[in-house]
Parts: C-alpha cells; structure tokens; sequence
C-alpha cells in the first residue's frame, strides 16, 4: 500500500507514515503533537485506536483481492496502558486470524523508548466489492 493513497484521509490529518507493509506485518508511526493530544496534553486514546485499526486495516487489505473484495472494521478494543506527551508512537500490528471472511489482528503501539503504550485487538470484515 502506498502512502500516496493515504492523501485526504484520517491517517494524513493525523500525520501517519507507513513505516512496513506487508501481508504478515504492518507498522506505522504516528506524531503525539497537537493533531493528536488530548486537552490535558497526553496522547488521546481516540488517536491509539486510529492508529491501531489503520495498521490493522492495512494488514487487511494486503491479504485479499483488491478487485473483487473490501475490507472493513468489525470490532476495536484498546487497553491503554501509558500514555505520551511529545515524540511519536509506532503501531506493530500482527495476524492472529487470517480467514476468508474475517481476520483478527493484534496491535502493540509503543514509544520511542519501546514501552508499551496501548495493546488492542481489531476484527476486519472482508466483503465482496460493490461496485
């Protein structure tokens, strides 16, 4: 998946990069600044989630066939374990079910100092294209 195809979307207003993409592995990083704060100043766990069901998304779409299918999000859940102030995050997303017409991946979303800032789980729905 190209970046050029997040242009206008949620993932380009919240300043994400795909940092690796492929069918068993997605990461991304995403900006704590002002387009992803809280009012108190500390990551939104709003953000975590965004992050968490892009990577989750993407991992999705890498696994069918673009022309005949379309993926959706069925079922976010997010523990927020920490939060941040400044720096960026990277969501690891990983496969735990890759099936014909669900797959269930697991995000990890770190720091820069590698801790753990919020683990979720993202069920996606695979549909048939309408076209």
């Amino acid at each position: 998946m190209e970046q050029s195809m997040m242009k206008n979307t949620l993932m380009e207003t919240l300043g994400m990069e795909i940092v690796e993409a492929t069918e068993k592995l997605v990461k991304i990083r995403m900006p704590v600044d002002s387009r992803t704060l809280q009012p108190m100043g500390f990551l939104h766990g709003g953000a975590n989630v965004a992050l968490a069901e892009s990577a989750a998304s993407i991992g999705a779409y890498l696994n069918i066939d673009p022309q005949v299918q379309q993926v959706f999000g069925v079922e976010i859940n997010a523990n927020h374990i920490k939060s941040a102030r400044n720096g960026h995050v990277i969501g690891t997303a990983l496969p735990a079910h890759i099936g014909k017409n669900t797959m269930v991946w697991e995000i990890t979303i770190k720091n820069e100092s590698e801790e753990i800032i919020c683990l979720s789980r993202c069920t996606i729905g695979i549909v048939p294209l309408k076209k």
